[in-house]
């Protein structure tokens, strides 16, 4: 079994603010017709689906975000899940809009659900993929992560929550590893600058002058 757990606020109050795209992956995923609905369990709501022979949960915890690890210590436990079976999508403000980033341990960040789930498990050892919120360019940071996008912003944001999704099945499929080398590959690669050719002057045909201009039709 795999865990999938998206991180953010419960309440249409939250809804659209930039703490709360790792609840709105979770849905992108769960929007599937091979999803099943959201139950309420473990102080979260879940959703159950099949995946490559494996059973999958998406959780989305109703403790808010600073006592998210919570919801994930109890589902851990109840299904004897080890945390090499769980992926946490969480927003980063460090990281510029739209960036994803994928590592299998680290420090939270100052990323409060993360640092919750750090306690809870007893280690910082477990898979956890990022996207990128923008960066505050004053005042307090919570004030900026509990806002919601600008109009020019969402179209960024939109496209990288369906990668973030897209890596999120990598992982389910193929492990960590893949994951992280198609997220962070992807997002940081740079279109590669090609030279432009040297174009060499042709060759006047035989019996053409050579300052002759070729007409349209030629």
């Amino acid at each position: 079994m795999k865990l999938i757990v998206g991180l953010g606020n419960p309440g249409a109050k939250y809804a659209g603010t930039r703490h709360n795209v790792g609840f709105d992956v979770v849905d992108y995923l769960a929007a599937s017709p091979a999803v099943g609905p959201f139950r309420s369990q473990f102080q979260a709501v879940i959703a159950e689906a099949t995946e490559a022979g494996q059973k999958v949960l998406f959780a989305k915890p109703d403790t808010f975000m600073n006592l998210s690890g919570r919801a994930v210590r109890q589902i851990v436990d109840f299904y004897k899940l080890t945390i090499d079976d769980l992926l946490i999508i969480s927003d980063d403000f460090n990281l510029p809009l739209g960036k994803l980033r994928v590592r299998a341990k680290g420090s939270h960040g100052g990323q409060n659900g993360l640092r919750n789930i750090q306690e809870q498990l007893g280690s910082d050892a477990y898979p956890r993929l990022r996207i990128g919120v923008g960066q505050p360019s004053e005042g307090d940071a919570v004030d900026f992560v509990l806002s919601k996008f600008k109009p020019g912003e969402k179209a960024a944001v939109h496209d990288a929550i369906a990668s973030a999704a897209t890596a999120a099945m990598i992982w389910l499929r193929l492990g960590i590893g893949p994951c992280m080398n198609a997220a962070n590959c992807g997002t940081d690669a740079k279109p590669e600058k090609k030279k432009p050719k040297e174009v060499k002057p042709r060759e006047p045909k035989p019996g053409t002058p050579a300052n002759d201009t070729p007409s349209k039709d030629s």
